[in-house]
């Protein structure tokens, strides 16, 4: 019995300071470092106004989750509690849904790498570089969990580092008035704060939630932190006020150094701006940053998603052999599968090389707009639950319920606004087709398994 607890079951080898880095590793890449220069293009230096309103509706977010996972520490996370709380369907929604989730969001941050690698090598297809980064990453992934923890607290290190170190240096060149003829707080308003009126605003605004995707891994470490009840709700608290520093810190010095209008798209803001400065070298430190962001976000995302499909195997909501654990402690099956739909991303570069990222991004928005709906509406049916049962959470959500239904009015308004979008709407146009698909999914499975658990069917 207990070789076989320890073939599926996860080890709990995450530290408080791991688990703090791997959220913030999860949601500062490419939507900062390159997806921020077609914000900038779209609405200016307001973009800075969008970051704050995003910033905030994820932290709340992130204050049910936390919620429902200081409470109940266990794989699967919010798939979890949405099958526990609300219905089979809703865990097996949320679950399937998050993993696609990431798979994109692995795809984007890979494409966004072979990038990177262009500013060096622009000879290099970007498919090249993405098929490298992939293996490398999927390798550090099977070794362990604490192996992989370790890795990404230092992909996570360099990052932080970095973007403060940029601040603080782009503030002196602006003091010092080193900076270049163009840099100016200034900057800021005088070529307009709303450039493209409330219209390019809001568009913006659905783009810059995919910014924020990622900091649900605070959930997912749950299975495998050492102290979820103490670690969880720390670094649900400390990690969004990191990510609303780093990105309005880093972009009131960037816009102030560099009119917002000479920023191209496509290209890092980051880098590019200190290029034009003339500072090569900084450019060039700046350029492995960001390809160390992408890298360390695409590491995040092996991580999640083979520990959801774990928690979905656990759940009933995927096949068993899913649940299965090597003797280091990894879900071996599970990641395989997860790097098998990754590849993909690598076929969309060789076909798609210039829509690539573009297209990844916009799918992921919508999956991760799903994703969130679902937490947010887990969290009512979780604590009306609690309430029933005379539990009073002692790590609560923020202004529940009314800070739910605040959130869940957000996300069904970035829907609309990305259905008004030409080149991203087909995103929420497959939408339903993508939760009929996975409804067929859930029915299928549940008729295969009524024969051998006749109570299976009686739950549904």
């Amino acid at each position: 019995m207990a070789r076989e607890s320890q073939q599926t079951e996860l080890k709990r080898g995450l530290k408080n300071r791991h688990i703090q880095l791997i959220a913030l590793g999860g949601a500062v890449g490419a939507g900062l470092f390159l997806g921020i220069a077609q914000t900038i293009n779209m609405t200016g230096p307001s973009v800075i106004l969008g970051y704050a309103i995003g910033g905030f509706i994820a932290f709340m977010i992130m204050r049910q989750l936390g919620e429902m996972v200081a409470e109940e520490p266990v794989a699967g996370s919010f798939s979890h509690f949405a099958n526990k709380y609300w219905s089979p369907f809703a865990g097996f929604l949320s679950g399937w849904n998050y993993w696609v989730m990431f798979i994109l969001v692995g795809m984007a941050e890979l494409t966004a790498a072979g990038k990177y690698i262009n500013y060096w090598l622009p000879d290099i297809p970007v498919w090249v570089s993405v098929a490298i980064f992939f293996v490398a990453i999927n390798l550090i992934n099977l070794i362990n969990v604490k192996m992989y923890g370790e890795t990404e607290f230092w992909f996570a290190i360099i990052k932080v580092l970095a973007i403060v170190g940029m601040i603080l240096f782009g503030s002196y060149l602006l003091a010092s008035g080193n900076g270049g003829p163009q840099a100016s707080v200034s900057n800021l308003w005088e070529l307009g704060f709303f450039p493209h009126g409330f219209t390019g605003f809001m568009s913006a605004l659905a783009i810059v939630m995919f910014s924020f995707g990622g900091l649900e891994l605070v959930g997912i470490t749950a299975a495998e932190a050492e102290n979820p009840k103490v670690s969880i709700p720390k670094a649900t608290n400390q990690v969004v006020y990191r990510i609303l520093i780093f990105y309005i810190g880093s972009l009131l010095v960037l816009l102030s150094l560099y009119p917002w209008t000479q920023v191209v798209k496509g290209e890092s803001p980051f880098v590019l701006i200190f290029h034009n400065l003339d500072n090569f070298l900084i450019a060039n430190i700046l350029n492995a940053v960001v390809l160390t962001a992408a890298l360390s976000v695409y590491n995040s995302g092996v991580y999640s998603n083979s520990r959801m499909l774990y928690g979905l195997a656990k759940q009933g909501n995927a096949p068993h052999a899913l649940s299965r654990i090597n003797k280091r402690g990894v879900p071996v099956v599970s990641l395989l599968l997860s790097a098998i739909a990754t590849s993909l991303g690598i076929l969309v570069n060789y076909l798609l090389p210039d829509q690539a990222l573009e297209l990844l991004m916009a799918l992921v928005v919508t999956t991760l707009v799903l994703n969130w709906i679902m937490i947010c509406l887990a969290n009512l049916k979780f604590r009306a639950a609690k309430t029933k049962e005379g539990v009073e959470p002692f790590f609560k959500a923020l202004w529940y319920p009314y800070g739910n239904y605040i959130c869940l009015a957000f996300l069904c308004m970035i829907l609309v606004i990305i259905l008004f979008m030409p080149q991203v709407n087909i995103s929420v146009i497959l939408m339903p087709f993508w939760i009929a698909f996975l409804w067929v999914g859930f029915k299928i499975s549940r008729m295969k398994k009524a024969p051998e658990n006749p109570q299976v069917s009686q739950n549904n």
